[in-house]
């Protein structure tokens, strides 16, 4: 009985492994990390309802706690029109989410000793050094004109980091200032080459003087264009060397390689709730220059190890990729009292959030109008994608769906909801 025991025991291993081979992390029922499975089904229920509804395409959502993946399921349909079943491996245009993982590799610069966060932006882009502050006026006539004033010191390395350079995004705003920039960090690489891109950006005037505000903008994108000029290679290359090979994070890119074009989700045709059609990246084509603030492309088995190398301070597994110290700087509020946080006109699920290193820091549990812990942090993109680390739950999740839109912030509420009231212990 002893050898039938043990014969069992190892064929039931043997088929976990191969059921669970492509999982991105060690499995583990949701009750031996805390989670309750019966509340977890919630999110399948309310997801097939609204894709049955037309509300979204499909979605692909990964939880970690405690180190082991407790949730990894995928929903509704990789391309509606095309009826595509949507599967666990979809490749997603992940929009901003390409931020922390540019701010991670900007900070591994920091630890070779080849970037300090004080360092000056002329350090590398001579004419970014020059560049004044506009100063929007109403004259006699009602009009909003612009006048100039000198910036009061350069934008530093910090800056770009935490979204306080004055560095705007045009697509954000109507005013003269916005209006000299391009509409987006996709919009700019897909119309031009990096070099075209920093000319374009040396005859801006900045939106705020360096480090007195927190505004949405080109900062992450011009930290990849620093790495490239730093290190001598592509941003993708760099990334795919320091982070994504060492985390194994095999389809995550600036584009999706021909052979996985399949594996592309795609948004629906048109907005779910004006019935416009709404613009979609095809990341299945390359940019003229991989942008690092929104340009690159993931799986949710691939963003949850980068969460889980997170929440581990630096390492997952052999890959050492930040010192621990480093990661809880990133994580920390590097925004003073003397800034002004307008976080919540660039997402209305971050109001009440500070900022860290680019991502978002929650200050408290009560304030902002989502749940979490103190020191949980966070981003996401405007393709309808989210991640978000909560440290003191010892929590991952991961939610991949094309879908964007205002309906994007509905959906971040909604999983937000859905994973904190299935958490039991």
């Amino acid at each position: 009985m002893t050898r039938a025991r043990l014969l069992v025991s190892l064929v039931l291993s043997l088929f976990a492994c191969s059921v669970y081979a492509d999982d991105p992390l060690p499995r583990a029922r949701p009750e031996s990390v805390g989670l309750s499975s019966e509340q977890l089904e919630q999110i399948g229920k309310v997801l097939r309802t609204d894709i049955e509804r037309g509300r979204m395409p499909g979605a692909v959502v990964a939880i970690a706690r405690k180190g082991r993946l407790a949730y990894y399921e995928s929903f509704g349909y990789l391309d509606r029109q095309a009826g595509t079943p949507m599967t666990k491996d979809a490749i997603f245009a992940i929009a901003s989410m390409t931020k922390p993982m540019v701010g991670v590799g900007v900070m591994q610069l920091v630890e070779d000793v080849r970037v300090q966060m004080s360092d000056p932006i002329s350090k590398w882009f001579p004419a970014l050094g020059k560049l004044p502050v506009g100063v929007l006026k109403t004259d006699t006539t009602g009009e909003t004109i612009m006048e100039t004033v000198p910036a009061k010191r350069q934008i530093t390395i910090q800056d770009l980091l935490r979204h306080t350079s004055g560095l705007t995004y045009g697509g954000r705003g109507s005013t003269p200032v916005h209006k000299m920039f391009p509409d987006s960090s996709g919009a700019a690489a897909a119309q031009l080459t990096g070099q075209e891109f920093l000319d374009r950006l040396s005859k801006v005037n900045l939106l705020y003087q360096p480090g007195s505000a927190w505004d949405y903008g080109f900062s992450i994108d011009v930290l990849g264009l620093i790495i490239e000029a730093e290190t001598g290679q592509t941003l993708g290359t760099y990334l795919q060397e320091r982070i994504w090979k060492p985390l194994g994070m095999a389809d995550t890119g600036f584009v999706v390689p021909a052979a996985k074009a399949k594996r592309f989700a795609r948004a629906l045709p048109n907005d779910p709730d004006t019935g416009k059609p709404q613009p979609f990246a095809d990341r299945t084509k390359p940019d003229k220059f991989e942008c690092g603030g929104g340009c690159a492309v993931s799986t949710a088995a691939d963003y949850v190890r980068f969460g889980q190398m997170l929440l581990n301070r630096g390492r997952l597994g052999d890959a050492h990729i930040l010192a621990s110290r480093t990661v809880d700087y990133m994580t920390a509020n590097h925004l003073g009292p003397g800034v002004q946080n307008f976080i919540e006109a660039a997402d209305p699920t971050k109001a009440g959030y500070d900022f860290g290193l680019t991502m978002a820091v929650r200050p408290s549990t009560g304030g902002p109008t989502t749940m979490g812990a103190p020191g949980a942090y966070t981003w996401s993109g405007a393709s309808g994608t989210d991640f978000w680390v909560d440290p003191k739950e010892q929590l991952v999740v991961v939610v991949m769906a094309a879908a964007p839109g205002p309906i994007r912030w509905h959906y971040r509420r909604l999983m937000n909801a859905l994973v904190y009231q299935s958490i039991i212990d």
